[in-house]
């Protein structure tokens, strides 16, 4: 029988691995490319979700942002005005003293005269305005107020209790924190403009500051008692442009209330489908994708006050 035998050539080309390991393979181009499309497809995924979530982020973000400057604009304007023609009252009247006692009847003054040169405060001067700006004036006078002791307030070491001392300052503001400590002023004025979208404010000879921005609408209208024939009065809302230019007018010692309107816009661009809008100062409807400029495809909300002025009383119908 004859011996089977291999012949050299193909003894030299056979591989040689350790008995019962398996035959190694490498990727093929067609699974690296199926490999790689899934790993595109997760990151377009994620990034997809992640500008969307940054979107509502966003969107959020902007309108917090306006509504805390509504209020605050709101806050400041109506603190003026509800102060507007206010007059002095003495809060601690003295006993024995004819000037401040409790029991003598109460007198209010009318004016106020200015003391080294300052503006004054006259009744008949308190309000005045148009259809986007308003000035107010109310009484400015001392109160008493608790001051410490300085040199043992500002040592670390010193003992509880601190000596202190009551005194007198001007606790009332304007618009812009003045007029401060100044004796010169009887007349506590805040003026309020609106102009190239912004909002500014200033008073008692202080430089004009902005106090708010992207304002797409600032209105104002007076509340306005009338007096029908002895028989009854009517309240009525009625345009800045429809009010007298003269401050001194009968016509705004009859003012109520002053409500103020506002629409304030945002910073972050929004997607808006066709017809988005909403309702302006004048009730008016404005659709927010026909914008253009820097309220182009933004966010716009509408704010709306009355303020009562507390040194208003009705008037008597049969007076």
């Amino acid at each position: 029988m004859a011996a089977n035998r291999m012949h050299p050539a193909a003894a030299q080309s056979a591989p040689s691995r350790p008995p019962g390991q398996a035959r190694q393979t490498g990727v093929t181009l067609v699974e690296l490319m199926v490999g790689l499309a899934i790993g595109l497809l997760v990151v377009a995924v994620s990034m997809g979700a992640m500008m969307l979530s940054r979107g509502i982020s966003g969107t959020v973000s902007d309108a917090s942002g306006i509504q805390q400057q509504g209020s605050y604009v709101l806050r400041v304007i109506g603190q003026q005005l509800r102060q507007a023609g206010s007059l002095y009252l003495n809060p601690s009247p003295v006993p024995g003293d004819i000037s401040t006692d409790p029991m003598t009847a109460v007198i209010f003054e009318t004016k106020a005269l200015a003391h080294g040169g300052g503006n004054s405060f006259d009744q008949s001067n308190t309000l005045a305005g148009g259809n986007d700006t308003v000035t107010t004036g109310f009484r400015r006078y001392s109160d008493m107020v608790f001051i410490a002791d300085n040199a043992k307030a500002a040592d670390p070491s010193a003992v509880p209790p601190v000596s202190a001392a009551f005194g007198t300052d001007f606790l009332a503001r304007n618009c812009v924190g003045g007029p401060g400590n100044s004796k010169t002023d009887e007349r506590v004025e805040s003026d309020f403009t609106y102009s190239d979208n912004q909002l500014f404010c200033s008073g008692n000879g202080a430089t004009v500051q902005p106090l708010a921005r992207n304002v797409a609408d600032f209105q104002v209208t007076y509340l306005v008692q009338t007096v029908v024939g002895g028989t009854g009065t009517t309240m009525q809302y009625t345009k800045g442009s429809d009010m007298p230019t003269d401050s001194t007018d009968p016509m705004w010692r009859r003012v109520q209330g002053v409500q103020v309107c506002l629409v304030l816009y945002g910073n972050e661009p929004v997607n808006m489908p066709a017809g988005s809008s909403y309702t302006d100062c004048s009730g008016a409807s404005v659709d927010m994708t026909t914008l253009t400029g820097p309220r182009k495809d933004r966010m716009h909300l509408l704010f709306r006050n009355t303020f009562q002025l507390r040194s208003q009383g009705l008037l008597d119908a049969g007076a």
